[in-house]
């Protein structure tokens, strides 16, 4: 299966919502700039880190420059907040895409979808499993946690059409992909072990077969993979990438990698082994990825390592 995955000039990823804010890090570049929530050259406020992931991931082709939302972050508030505090503008967002249906990833989208305003034919893509019910967290042994469920209920009182696939699917005619399903083929990869959720009233591990990404293909450059959690595991999702795209070369790997928590601790020597391998010129890891393996990628892909925050934007160019 093979996709036509349009050629860019240019992304840009701005992070509105991250684990991490340090508004004093002054480290920019090219490729990095941080948030500065400036009004008329004064700093009127910081920019809000959360558990959560949301950002606009911006493509240019030629003279051509257009806008998707990527998850939406866990508050109803807080990935507004900051686009606000950073002058976003919302407005010429088109479309919106879900890396899987967790509560840190879908709780600012109706707050962001007022930012934007009313669009004809605004559309949302989600895996159709997004929206399973009752999923928990096994904390202890009769301790269990409870996500809020993301319902169809909930999006159809939103202004935007919704789109269900497990197969890639075109956004903005095919300058971003969504991609769908995610095989899983490594041997370390294997998910939670601690996540369920309820189906006919019976307890089931949760495999997250709704996680999936987003990508594009930076001309001369190759692919940026952007993640929301890699629960199918971040090699997985470039692996399919590469298998649906035919393109080899990757230029970027982001996202939340899901390497936090005693449980993942095993997975991160062959995930960083992986990253190696796949050799991105940049890789970015964001979220849930965990301090452990942040550390440990910063330390053995130095020149590759970009550290991610709340309010950075980051510009791939070709």
């Amino acid at each position: 299966m093979g996709i036509l995955m349009n050629e860019v000039d240019r992304v840009e990823i701005l992070t509105l919502q991250d684990n991490t804010i340090d508004l004093v890090s002054r480290d920019n570049s090219d490729v990095v700039q941080r948030a500065m929530p400036l009004k008329g050259l004064e700093v009127k406020n910081s920019v809000l880190a959360e558990h959560g992931f949301s950002s606009v991931v911006t493509v240019t082709k030629g003279d051509r420059t257009r806008s998707i939302l990527f998850d939406f972050g866990f508050s109803a508030h807080g990935a507004a907040f900051n686009a606000d505090a950073l002058s976003v503008d919302m407005g010429g967002i088109e479309a919106a895409a879900l890396s899987h249906g967790h509560l840190d990833h879908v709780g600012g989208l109706a707050e962001l979808l007022k930012q934007i305003g009313t669009k004809k034919k605004f559309v949302l893509v989600v895996h159709p499993e997004a929206f399973r019910d009752g999923r928990f967290m096994r904390v202890a042994e009769n301790l269990n946690v409870t996500f809020p469920a993301f319902t169809r209920e909930k999006v159809e009182g939103l202004d935007v059409e919704l789109v269900e696939t497990h197969e890639p699917y075109p956004i903005l005619d095919g300058d971003i992909f969504f991609l769908g399903a995610i095989p899983r083929v490594t041997d370390f990869e294997k998910g939670t072990p601690n996540l369920y959720y309820l189906k006919d009233g019976e307890e089931r591990w949760d495999d997250l077969a709704d996680d999936t990404a987003i990508a594009c293909h930076v001309k001369g450059k190759g692919l940026v993979v952007l993640s929301g959690c890699a629960h199918s595991g971040i090699i997985n999702t470039v692996k399919y990438t590469r298998e649906v795209s035919g393109v080899e070369k990757v230029y970027v790997v982001m996202g939340g990698f899901h390497l936090t928590g005693p449980e993942m601790g095993p997975v991160i020597d062959p995930t960083v082994t992986g990253l190696k391998e796949i050799d991105p010129v940049y890789v970015v890891p964001t979220h849930c990825t965990g301090r452990n393996a942040i550390m440990q990628i910063e330390r053995e892909m130095p020149e590759k390592f970009l550290f991610n925050m709340s309010g950075t934007k980051l510009t791939f160019s070709a």
